[in-house]
């Protein structure tokens, strides 16, 4: 019981930080990351060292948030790129940058919907969870070159198709 303890504040922020990133909504951030430790408990007995204590919970996490928006047919759209927004956040920035930035972000969240499942998995793990491709593969159970393959194959496709909707 004391090392989960420890583990629970070690990795409470971190697995709060991943998951607010993931669904935008602090009191939901909260009650998935209050989830995601309720199941690392229950399963901590099957934990086998194999992989980092983070990217154990951050799966968890992945998977308690995914079986939340199932439960309420919800699109992931609330997850975007946050990456794309941040390049706009840098510096002051005059309105029509602020209208630019609003419709970047908003053709982001539509795009992460488009895409497929394991590229959408692999894509949220290298930039919400900052996980290694080497950790990401673990996860999805998946070798490390494809992890990278499909990461920028990703990249790639959503850079075209956001491309294509900000022309619009």
């Amino acid at each position: 019981m004391k090392i989960f303890e420890s583990l629970y504040r070690e990795y409470y922020q971190k697995v709060y930080a991943f998951l607010y990133r993931l669904c935008a909504d602090g009191d939901l951030a909260e009650d998935l990351t209050q989830e995601t430790f309720l199941q690392a408990y229950k399963s901590f007995h099957k934990f086998r060292g194999e992989c980092e204590v983070f990217t154990w919970l951050a799966a968890i996490g992945k998977h308690t948030y995914f079986k939340y928006l199932k439960k309420k047919k919800l699109h992931l759209d609330a997850a975007n790129l946050e990456l794309v927004a941040q390049s706009y956040m840098k510096g002051d920035v005059s309105p029509e940058e602020h209208v630019h930035k609003k419709d970047v972000e908003g053709a982001v969240r539509k795009v992460v919907d488009t895409i497929p499942k394991k590229y959408r998995d692999v894509v949220l793990l290298r930039i919400y969870a900052e996980l290694p491709f080497s950790q990401i593969a673990q996860i999805l159970k998946i070798s490390e070159s494809s992890a990278k393959v499909i990461y920028f194959r990703a990249k790639k496709m959503l850079m075209e198709v956001l491309k294509d909707e900000l022309e619009m």
